[in-house]
């Protein structure tokens, strides 16, 4: 199967390469925001997704494609909301005039905001920010497509050996401030987030990129409130004491979710535990592997409100 991977240089997407190149040709299609090079053995090229005429050219190339690219995070995405769109939505909508095979997407659970109780595919979706508008209007746009379409929980753990790590994602960051300063400060701390290791989002594509069923799954593995997750990480770092202030108005997100729907129509099951990723950034971190933790390219909205995109 001959599969396009674009956005594949990045943090989920160094996984899902890893995953795939060996039982298929893989051609990575990016603009390398984030990254200074791409390393793996795999076809490459570089583009933006802006760049229809491009793109097309590899469309036609290809069998399946795994959309990846996007502008991350609420805080990124907030920095210019028109070129957010342009970049999630509307070029998405190019992919489903211009491509009619299987398509793999990935939204984000954010799109349900601030809800009570269990959610599935069926709850109302309540987006709070530029973000998760944009993934909504993305999904819509595929909606007569082939595609699989993946709301994925929050992300945690080291995807691959090449990819940039994001440190602007709670569990990474939480670890790294109790190695480095000794503390993790915790907001409010009774929201609850369903988060998921980057792996599992990578398994789920292998699992799932040549099957026939479609439409919109949540994947995540389980659900934790941000305080049970500071205290799973104290328990790996006793020294570091866990600071608590009132939430910060700006990310009012809280919602629970279940993935019972991907089980039952493919099987699969997220498995990559919280403990497993806590112990990923705490080897990378205290082994002193990367230089300056502090350094903007680890945060998107850090480095995009210094650098921005052409």
């Amino acid at each position: 199967m001959n599969i396009l991977v674009v956005g594949g240089a990045g943090y989920v997407g160094g996984g899902i390469v890893d995953n795939l190149k060996d039982n298929h040709r893989v051609t990575v299609y990016d603009s390398l925001i984030y990254e200074e090079s791409f390393r793996k053995d795999v076809d490459f090229v570089y583009g933006d997704v802006r760049d229809h005429e491009k793109l097309k050219k590899l469309l036609d190339k290809n069998d399946a494609v795994i959309w990846l690219a996007a502008l991350v995070g609420d805080g990124a995405c907030a920095i210019n909301p028109e070129l957010t769109f342009e970049i999630n939505a509307e070029s998405v909508r190019f992919l489903a005039q211009n491509f009619k095979k299987r398509i793999v997407f990935l939204s984000t659970c954010s799109v349900y905001g601030a809800q009570e109780g269990l959610l599935d595919e069926t709850s109302t979706i309540n987006p709070l920010s530029e973000y998760a508008s944009s993934k909504v209007q993305a999904e819509e746009y595929l909606q007569d497509s082939n595609a699989i379409i993946f709301r994925l929980g929050t992300l945690f753990g080291i995807s691959d050996e090449f990819s940039r790590i994001r440190l602007d994602l709670v569990v990474n960051i939480l670890v790294t401030k109790a190695l480095t300063e000794g503390k993790l400060t915790v907001f409010g701390g009774d929201q609850w987030r369903p988060l998921l290791h980057v792996t599992d989002v990578a398994n789920a594509i292998s699992h799932t990129i040549e099957s026939n069923i479609s439409g919109v799954f949540n994947l995540h593995y389980e659900n934790y409130k941000i305080i049970d997750i500071a205290n799973e990480i104290v328990s790996k770092i006793p020294s570091a004491k866990i600071e608590t202030t009132p939430m910060k108005f700006q990310d009012a997100r809280n919602y629970q979710v279940s993935s019972e729907k991907l089980l039952k129509e493919s099987g699969f099951k997220a498995e990559v535990d919280l403990l497993t990723g806590i112990k990923q950034v705490h080897e990378l971190i205290s082994s002193n592997r990367i230089k300056n933790v502090n350094h903007i390219r680890y945060s998107n909205q850090n480095f995009l409100e210094k650098y921005g995109i052409n």
